[in-house]
Parts: C-alpha cells; structure tokens; sequence
C-alpha cells in the first residue's frame, strides 16, 4: 500500500520536474485550463445553480413544479420518445448503407457515401423545411397522399422522426463504416466457404464484431436527437419536446430559472447517454483484425441479401434527392403553394435582404474556425504525448461540450456572460466576441479527438528526437508535430467551419440586433411561411460551406495525404 502510494507520490514530482522545466509550455496549460473552466464548465454550473438556487438561497421548488405539472414532464418523455425512434431507426439506416459500402459489390459506391453524408453540410432544420414543402399543408405531394391514405398531419412525431432520421443517420453511417472496415471480409467469407448460411455468419461473426459500434452509433444518434432544436422548431407541431420548451420559457415568459431547470432535465439523458457511449467506445476491443482494411467485400452474397441492402440504400437515396430537390425547386418558386412560377427574385432579394446575414456567418465562423482548429490540435497534443496533473480533466472537460446540449450552452453563456464574474470581468452580451468563443468552444471536440487519433499514428520518437536535440516543445509542436498532423487540422477546420456556418440551437441565445447568423434568419422566414425565401437562403449557405470545403479539400490534397471531408466526424 505504502509502496503503490509512493510511486504515485514520485510521479506526481517528476511531472512536476518536467513542467518546470518548461515554463512557457506550464502557462500554456495553465490558460486552457482557465478557458476551459470559463467558457465550458462555467456556463454549465450558472444552468445547474440559475435552476436550484433562486433569492440567495437554495430552492428546488421549480424541479417541484416541473414534476408536478403533465405540461413540463410531457416534453421529457416526448424528447426520449423521440430520441429512441430516431436512434434506433437512424442507425439500422446507417448500418444498411455501411455494410452494402463494405460489404457488398454495390456500383456507385462513391456515389451512395456522398448521399448518406451530404446532411451533415446543411442546417438539420432545412430536411423539415423540405417537408413541409413536400408534406406540409400546401405541399407538393399532399393531394396525392390524402387520396391514398387519408387525412394526415407532417406536423408532429411522425415528421420529426423523419426528419431527424435522415439529419442524423449519417453519424451512424461514418460510424458503422469504421466499425465494418475495421472487421476483415475474409472471416465471414471463410465460414461460408465452410457451409455456413449467410444469416448464420451475420448473426456469429459480423453482428456481434459490430455490436460495440451499432451500441455507440445508436447513444450518439440519441444526444442529437434529444439536443436537436432546429428541427423541432419547424415542424413538431403540438408535439412538444424540452429543447424547444427551454427556450420559449426564457425568450417567451422571460423565466430564467424555469428555463434553466428545463435544460437540465435535457442535460440527464443527454449525458448520460455520453457517458454510456465513451463506456462502449473505451471496452477493450473484440473485432479481429488481420492488418490493414483491404477494402474486400463478402463475395457469396445470394440476391435476397443484396436485395434489400440494396433496396434500402435506393430508399434513402431517392428521399434524400427528392427533400433537397424539392429545396432546390422550391427556391425558384414566386410564391410556394400559391404561386408556383419560377423566378430569381427569391435568389436577388436573399442577396439584398440576407447579405448582412451571410457576412456575419461568414465573418464569425472564420474567424471561430481556425482558432478552434489549433486550439484542439494542441489540447490533443498536451493529452498525448505531455504528461501533467490534470490531463485527464483536461480531457474530460474538452469533450464535456460535445455531450451538452445547444440549448443548455446557450442558456449557461446569457446567465455566465450577461454580467461581470470574478473568472471574466467583462459583459459580452450582444457582442461578436460571444458567439465566436460559444463556436469554438461548441465545436472545439470534435478537432480534439481528430488529433488525438493522428497523435497516436505517429512514433513519440520523432519528437523525442527533436526534443533530445535541444529544442523545447513549442518548437517541436510547431516544426514537428503540426506538420505531420496537418490532415487531421485540416479534417478539424472542416468539421468546425460547417458547424460554425449551420449553428443554431445555441447561438440562438446569444445572437443581437448588431450580430446575427444566416440560421436564425433561414429559421424566421420558415416562422414566417416563407418557404421559397428560406429555400433561397439556404441554398445559398450549403453553396458557400461546398466552396468552403472544396478550398480546404485542396490544401489537403497539396499536403499529399488525400483525407476525405467526409469523415471528419468518424
């Protein structure tokens, strides 16, 4: 006992030892510690205390009326309801898609990926807004579908789900994809070459292979889901769910404390379910892997296992072309539902009207996006390959944004930042500077855990060398390491710049007269029922993030490494 105590002990000195050696590198550590603690853990704590301490005192008296009132706890069980049936019906979606990709001769191969990942690019809430266009009262296809099946309503479950399936399957599907490639074809090849069934080697070798990352994929589907706010926005109807309650009780009934209380009954599951995620994820791993993915496919596939595979990947595809068609076609539309002409005027007022919108968005994400790249280069560099007291907590709190919901960050940055603190003196209120910290420190983990993976591909001994040779580890870090994890910087810079561009569930919180984005304004022309604006405008965001990745694809492409975008969430 003693013994095990005075390594501990000896450990903690040598840290220390190698820290001060460093004095720069010491401060480094110390401000992201002040950062994270500020802009991430700080907000999250006003949430937690605006709901339970109220007149100086510590009240529980809202989570009290919450529970006592079906208004407020029937948002909870909606969001969960949701949630399940978005999860569950995402990841057979994604999985479907992952397995014909690896393990199928399916054509178009390229083809189908682009499709299954193309939501990513654009507001979650434009897929609603394509509903309503299709299925909503003066939809295109409603006379026909009211001939077949009767009266119906897009508006509520039935369309969120939906919606949030095909804005959310795709995180599953870059998932799954990994989880199947990582799994060598000649396993379920060689027992069926033994006699098995098909359904015999998925059900013992392929399915339980996968089940870590079908249980991953489904916990991350769920905490976008149940922190989705966009799409429940647009189109829940009376379909009542917690992200959208949270809200409308701080800008509707201006009760802040109520609010808070709200997004923390959102913040439960949503963590809880992250935490079950990194659970699944950190298991040791049982996939047998014989060396590097090649790329193989299962090749004694019979045509009724093809077929639906098949099938539902022709599904998904023909809904996803047909919704953003439909945003394409509903763009040119004088006036939808009435006036069905087409023209450009949608597009040269969105130009005159949104232009103020488009270089806010614009202006604030690159400004967020290369900040939040270094900044999660760095952080994954202090946690790899420096060892320090706190390194873990490091981790944890970097990533602790990811579990939160929008909703949750928007509410704690108001009730952190509307007024001066003992950790930030300042009132950032109606400021730029809080929407560009709020981006990237929303966006922040996902860069983290892109160089955490390339951190762990490269030999410790290359910067051993560099550092054994004299120099210190901000030179190392910045002739060495960056260099060599340029891909992953660039993968980061992707991933933030279209999150930054397509943010809403927490900017919405914090956005002014003086400082808006594209989204709110896309959000208020659907509040509005004027779909062909919105349609313009958010043709017009997704054409911008396209040309965005397109110049950020051809620095990687002149690094030589040849990373794809659309994996930047794997």
């Amino acid at each position: 006992m003693n013994s095990s105590r005075n390594r501990k002990i000896k450990e903690i000195i040598d840290q220390l030892t190698l820290i001060w050696k460093e004095p720069i590198l010491f401060i480094f550590i110390l401000l992201i510690f002040y950062f994270l603690i500020t802009f991430v853990v700080f907000p999250i704590f006003q949430v937690v205390k605006n709901s339970m301490y109220i007149n100086g005192s510590w009240d529980f008296s809202n989570y009290i009326a919450i529970f006592s009132k079906r208004y407020f706890v029937q948002p909870l069980i909606n969001s969960i309801v949701l949630g399940i049936y978005t999860a569950t019906i995402g990841t057979i979606a994604g999985f479907f898609f992952a397995y014909a990709l690896t393990r199928t001769p399916l054509p178009f191969k390229n083809f189908f990926r682009l499709t299954i990942t193309f939501p990513i690019i654009s507001p979650p809430f434009v897929v609603a807004l394509a509903a309503i266009l299709l299925f909503g009262r003066a939809g295109s296809l409603t006379p026909w579908l009211k001939s077949l099946i009767g009266n119906y309503s897009i508006y509520g479950l039935g369309g969120l789900v939906l919606v949030e399936t095909i804005a959310y399957s795709p995180t599953a599907f870059l998932v799954l994809y990994g989880v199947l490639q990582a799994i060598d074809p000649s396993l379920e090849e060689a027992s069926m070459d033994l006699g098995a069934s098909w359904s015999k080697v998925f059900s013992t070798i392929t399915l339980p292979l996968a089940t870590p990352g079908i249980a991953s994929a489904w916990l991350l589907v769920f905490i976008q889901s149940m922190a989705d706010f966009g799409n429940p926005m647009v189109i829940s109807g009376d379909f009542r769910v917690l992200s959208v309650q949270a809200y409308l009780q701080i800008t509707g009934m201006y009760d802040l404390p109520r609010g808070s209380t709200l997004a923390m009954l959102l913040l439960i599951p949503t963590i809880t379910a992250f935490f079950l995620q990194k659970y699944w994820v950190s298991r040791k791993s049982y996939v047998t892997v014989t060396g590097k993915p090649t790329g193989a496919t299962v090749k004694n596939l019979d045509w009724y296992i093809k077929l639906p595979v098949y099938g539902v990947c022709l599904l998904y595809t023909g809904i996803v072309l047909l919704f953003y068609g439909t945003i394409v076609y509903g763009s040119f539309q004088t006036l939808w539902g009435v006036n069905p002409t087409l023209t450009l005027k949608n597009y040269v007022e969105m130009l005159e009207v949104g232009k103020d919108y488009l270089y806010d968005s614009v202006f604030l994400s690159s400004i967020a996006t290369p900040i939040t790249g270094i900044l999660g280069m760095f952080i994954a560099y202090l946690i790899i390959r420096k060892k320090f007291i706190g390194r873990g907590l490091m981790e944890f709190i970097s990533m602790l944004t990811f579990a939160v919901p929008g909703t949750v960050v928007g509410i704690g940055y108001i009730l952190a930042f509307n007024q001066k603190s003992i950790l930030f003196p300042f009132i950032l209120t109606g400021t730029a500077l809080i929407i560009i910290i709020l981006l990237i420190f929303r966006d922040m983990p996902v860069g983290i855990r892109s160089g955490i993976a390339a951190l762990q591909q490269i030999d410790p001994a290359i910067e051993e060398a560099s550092t054994d040779l004299g120099a210190d580890s901000n030179t190392t870090f910045r002739k060495i390491t960056l260099p060599m994890i340029a891909p992953a910087f660039f993968s980061g810079l992707a991933y933030g710049f279209v999150k930054a561009m397509t943010a809403i569930s927490a900017v919405i919180f914090v956005v002014s007269g003086k400082w808006n984005l594209i989204t709110i304004a896309i959000l208020g022309f659907v509040d509005n029922t004027q779909y062909a604006r919105a349609a313009a405008m958010s043709i017009i965001l997704i054409i911008i993030i396209l040309i965005a990745l397109g110049v950020i694809q051809f620095l990687v492409n002149r690094i030589g490494k040849g990373v794809r975008l659309t994996t930047i969430v794997e």
